[in-house]
């Protein structure tokens, strides 16, 4: 009687005993993997406005982590930003506007007919070089390039 109720409390712990490895040498996700807090990184915003530079720097991603960033437009012009190749690269967890929260199976490009705030989180996940540009634009100011190690 007691042995099969034995096998079974063992059957039940010795998974969750392995689960509390305390090798340090090991990267620790945490309970939720991928979204966890402890790999989520910020990356710097992304302006759109007439004549002024996308971004300071290019973007440098690491395949697997979970980033977030915002995009600002100021309405100074109707300013659209498109990178279908990036955003196929991508899993795309939400997209917030204003505080409603968007969750869409894929994207192509974004635009911003007035002033405005979005914000992305997404996970990188297909290295690569890629980028998002305003469509039309020829200057490298208005094109952020990406690479996802």
């Amino acid at each position: 009687m007691f042995k099969p109720a034995l096998a079974l409390v063992a059957a039940l712990t010795l998974p969750t005993l392995a689960l509390a490895d305390d090798d340090d040498d090991k990267p620790g996700m945490g309970l939720a993997g991928l979204l966890s807090a402890s790999n989520k990184q910020d990356l710097p915003p992304i302006t759109l406005s007439a004549g002024m530079p996308l971004a300071e720097a290019p973007w440098r991603l690491k395949s697997g982590t979970y980033y977030e960033f915002e995009i600002q437009g100021d309405g100074s012009q109707e300013l659209a930003l498109v990178g279908p190749e990036f955003f196929r690269a991508i899993w795309i967890d939400e997209i917030v506007v204003e505080g409603l929260e968007i969750r869409p199976l894929g994207l192509d490009s974004v635009e911003f007919d007035e002033a405005g705030e979005m914000e992305i989180g997404f996970i990188a996940l297909k290295p690569g070089s890629y980028y998002l540009k305003v469509p039309g634009s020829t200057g490298e100011t208005q094109r952020l390039e990406i690479v996802i190690e």
